[in-house]
């Protein structure tokens, strides 16, 4: 495997075989929370780097059979993901900018609010992972290398399996606090809105949004200056 490869593949197993597993408790057991936060950090940042840096020079060698071409999506699929993305990349930074209870740092303190899901938790308790998600799948249905493939259907399995992860860390950790909240929210979007458990109120998401839409429409705008393919013609 090329670089690309290793490093997607530590990045994964970093995740899911361990901040997803029993092994969390293990290390923090061991050398406590903040520490091991920290050095989950510094080890994610430095899989992220190799990830990048390997993916660009991978993407750089025509003869790289990461490279090769498994489907042409049609134009309208393309189109299709690029709304997706949009989307996706609005939520995840709106849901950045939105502490609560499945925000790192912030899942005590925003269980004893009394009203817990506020803002974009009403859509999904997860934001920030199902922007992810979905710019995962953006991505998959506009590119058809065996890299992208590899990349995106990898992003999009940690961000859905996070968001499981999280829920189960949450009610081990609080049972009561987090079945309240659970009740009020949804894990897919909108599902708890459809459903009467919650309502779609602008109003609180306010600035949020509008700053995550800023931030898809900059990376629209700026895409094949950064990644070397344009998304607006």
């Amino acid at each position: 495997m090329n670089g690309f490869a290793w490093a997607l593949a530590g990045f994964v197993l970093l995740h899911v075989g361990v901040s997803a597993s029993g092994l969390r408790g293990v290390f923090v057991r061991a050398i406590g929370e903040w520490p091991y936060r920290g050095l989950f950090s510094l080890a994610s940042l430095g899989l992220l780097v190799w990830l990048v840096t390997g993916y660009g020079a991978m993407r750089a060698d025509p003869f790289d059979p990461l490279n090769e071409a498994l489907w042409a999506p049609a134009d309208w699929v393309r189109g299709v993901g690029a709304a997706i993305n949009l989307f996706g990349v609005t939520l995840a930074a709106a849901g950045v900018l939105t502490p609560g209870p499945t925000y790192a740092g912030f899942e005590s303190k925003s269980l004893e609010q009394p009203e817990p899901a506020r803002g974009v938790l009403r859509i999904t308790r997860h934001p920030f992972l199902w922007g992810v998600a979905l710019w995962a799948l953006g991505h998959l249905l506009a590119n058809g290398e065996r890299a992208s493939l590899m990349l995106f259907g990898a992003l999009g399995f940690m961000a859905v399996f996070g968001a499981r992860s999280i829920d189960r860390k949450g009610r081990a950790r609080n049972p009561e606090a987090w079945a309240r909240f659970e009740d009020a929210t949804s894990n897919f979007p909108f599902a708890a809105i459809a459903q009467g458990r919650n309502r779609l109120a602008p109003g609180e998401i306010g600035w949020r949004m509008l700053a995550g839409l800023l931030v898809a429409l900059a990376v629209a705008v700026w895409h094949e200056t950064l990644f070397g393919a344009a998304v607006i013609p």
